[in-house]
């Protein structure tokens, strides 16, 4: 076994074009560091609908040059098998270790395969590439990223022609042709031969970022911005200008690409202390909302002012602005289907029901929203919005960021805030109230483990509310495709429970719905929210054993 592992890793390090991840390799060849070897040689890191996604390193098991040339690959052979043999594929890529590489790699195999590739002009937005794809009339693109996961992490997402990313069974199937590859030297990397995208393919999707707000509207709220150490600042500033907002204050320490993410634990909005330094800019600024988004710019965080919040401002949740942005749109006369994932809150469907829109649940990913027939909003709680579909099949963070900018201007001018139109909503349809129950693990057998045990004696009762239903998400529903998750319907309460499909942990989304009685009784519904959710997730806890 020591020394098959040992012959596996020198066979790897003979083909690794990387000087980097071969010093890496090399130095646990020489030392026989059996267990970091192992680690490395477990397994392959596997495609999935999410592509490819892991820490920068040597070996199968990570993200490098060797595992990126062997699924460009494989997505050619992809590609040229349905019959797209000499079509265009778009390479998009952010600012992380080895991105740049990564699309390069990228743009030599789809040329040496006999296809057209064409590289964006610098590390840029998600949006961006998911709007080139169509734009350009590509066959597939592909954008290097890994949103928001640790600095050691990179990955590698695929759309295809439709600009949606993939979905079963294409990702099936291009594992399969990634399999497939032989040794890196028989397949072809030729050193030139591809197109390098001016910036005349931003110009295009900026000027679309018009196409999200009325004309003639409001444009007065004040941000403040923080791109999180990632690539949103030049776009969304531009974004800005165009649309005539006042110029968003940046959080300085966060608003140039820095791939090693110095001031955040984990560069998402989401986690505790990621927006502790854009509430101490706002503080000083004193604007309207604070404005973030992840490193990739497809997610978009906003915060409020709020006296009663410690600080002086306040997160809103994903579902709070996925509401907002639909109140805001159905104001302003769309037609057309809102859309949302299955741990999404349920307000959405009350507010589409209410106007008279079609409404459409999906399982969780922009990968299955951004295919509902008809779409023209659809949101996910992970702080994911596509305000725009004919522009962009995908959550957009730049798009959503001016949507909200111009719903807080509207407010502005009639002396209200996004606050005062979450009550509203409370008051229109009920106090949904989310949260989420979320567990990062070392040990993936953790999760499995939870999965197990709640399918095997499954709650009957939590927070004292009876569950009158319980759902194997795997074995599919009338309207779904089966996932891996469970959900139990609870009288006046919601519960989803599913691994993450792209970071190492199990995730319970929770909601729950109170009546509200008046105005005067927002706060007593909050409270009575918070305590159930509270309890929700105490219970949840124990029956899953984390």
């Amino acid at each position: 076994m020591q020394q098959d592992l040992i012959t596996r890793a020198r066979t790897w390090l003979a083909e690794d074009p990387d000087p980097e991840t071969r010093a890496e390799l090399a130095g646990l060849i020489d030392s026989e560091d059996l267990a970091a070897l192992a680690d490395r040689f477990a397994g392959t890191l596997q495609f999935g609908t999410a592509g490819l996604r892991g820490e920068i390193g040597a070996g199968p098991m990570r993200m490098n040059r060797s595992v990126v040339i062997r699924a460009a690959a494989g997505l050619a052979a992809y590609l040229k098998a349905h019959g797209q043999d000499g079509g265009l594929v778009v390479i998009g890529y952010d600012a992380r270790y080895k991105s740049a590489d990564f699309a390069r790699d990228t743009a030599a195999v789809m040329t040496g395969a006999g296809l057209r590739a064409a590289v964006l002009p610098r590390p840029l937005p998600t949006p961006v590439l998911a709007y080139a794809v169509r734009h350009l009339g590509a066959v597939a693109g592909v954008e290097v990223t890994a949103s928001h996961n640790p600095p050691r992490d990179n990955g590698y997402k695929v759309y295809l022609g439709d600009g949606s990313q993939i979905v079963p069974p294409a990702d099936a199937e291009i594992a399969a042709a990634i399999a497939a590859v032989g040794p890196l030297d028989g397949v072809p990397r030729p050193e030139s031969g591809w197109e390098i995208l001016g910036e005349d393919v931003l110009a295009a999707y900026l000027a679309r970022t018009d196409a999200v707000l009325s004309p003639g509207s409001p444009r007065s709220a004040r941000t403040v911005y923080t791109a999180m150490h990632g690539v949103g600042t030049s776009v969304l500033t531009a974004a800005f200008a165009r649309a005539g907002f006042p110029e968003p204050v940046l959080v300085a320490e966060q608003a140039e690409p820095d791939p090693a993410f110095p001031t955040v634990a984990f560069p998402n909005p989401e986690e505790p202390g990621a927006m502790d330094l854009a509430f101490a800019t706002a503080r000083r600024a004193g604007p309207d909302l604070v404005i973030a988004n992840d490193p990739d710019a497809d997610r978009c965080a906003v915060a409020v002012p709020d006296p009663s919040a410690e600080g002086g401002w306040r997160m809103l949740r994903g579902d709070e602005v996925g509401a907002l942005l639909a109140a805001h749109l159905v104001d302003r006369g769309v037609t057309g289907v809102l859309a949302e994932s299955i741990v999404s809150s349920s307000l959405l469907g009350r507010i589409a029901d209410k106007a008279g829109l079609g409404y459409e649940e999906t399982l969780t990913g922009f990968k299955w929203i951004a295919r509902v027939e008809g779409l023209r909003y659809g949101y996910e709680e992970a702080l994911g919005y596509c305000v725009d579909p004919e522009g962009v099949r995908d959550k957009d963070g730049i798009t959503a960021a001016l949507l909200v900018a111009e719903l807080a201007s509207v407010l502005k001018e009639k002396g209200r805030t996004l606050l005062d139109l979450l009550d509203d909503l409370a008051l229109a349809h009920g106090l949904h109230a989310t949260d989420q129950l979320s567990v990062r693990v070392e040990d993936l057998t953790v999760i499995a483990d939870a999965m197990r045990r709640l399918r095997e004696t499954p709650p009957t009762a939590l927070a004292g509310l009876p569950v009158t239903s319980a759902e194997d998400l795997s074995l599919g529903t009338d309207a779904l495709p089966p996932t891996d998750g469970l959900r139990y319907h609870l009288t006046g309460a919601r519960v989803i429970v599913r691994p993450s499909g792209t970071e190492p942990k199990l995730k319970c989304y929770l909601e729950v719905v109170v009546p509200v009685s008046g105005r005067d009784g927002l706060p007593e519904a909050r409270a009575k929210g918070a305590e159930l959710l509270a309890a929700v997730k105490r219970d949840l806890s124990a029956a899953a054993g984390i």
